[in-house]
């Protein structure tokens, strides 16, 4: 692998975990909204990532990562039984969305901290690129 090639993976992991943290501060600003409606209910967010394989080297260590799309979550939403919510259908019950606070607290976390390693990888080929270039001094 080219050592220039390491910024295009790890800038491609950097990119990757960008997006992951923004679905996760999408799906945490909407822990708590109501809707009455199921199809009008707000459904989590997840990325889903593909890696890249240099197709004409197939012993090759991958190029990197690629988002493949954004999907919603397929676990059921909350229904929660609340007549008096001026949000009610007419049987009394509001939609929650299927977000989980747990789940996308670890979820940030990990992605904050893929992100800080990526950003090592960065610094640390930038940091032997330059020992590099002293060498010929």
């Amino acid at each position: 692998m080219s050592m220039f090639k390491i910024f295009d993976t790890a800038g491609s992991g950097m990119s990757a975990q960008s997006l992951r943290l923004n679905l996760v501060a999408s799906n945490l600003a909407n822990v708590d909204s109501v809707s009455s409606s199921i199809d009008q209910t707000y459904r989590a967010r997840e990325p889903v990532f593909r890696a890249l394989v240099d197709r004409f080297h197939p012993d090759a260590a991958t190029g990197g990562v690629r988002v493949a799309g954004v999907v919603e979550s397929q676990e059921p939403l909350r229904k929660e039984y609340a007549p008096d919510h001026p949000l009610a259908d007419e049987n009394g019950y509001i939609y929650r969305p299927n977000v989980s606070l747990p789940e996308e607290m670890a979820n940030m976390i990990s992605a904050s901290r893929s992100y800080q390693s990526n950003v090592e990888v960065v610094n640390s080929a930038r940091q032997m690129l330059l020992a590099t270039l002293r060498m010929g001094e």
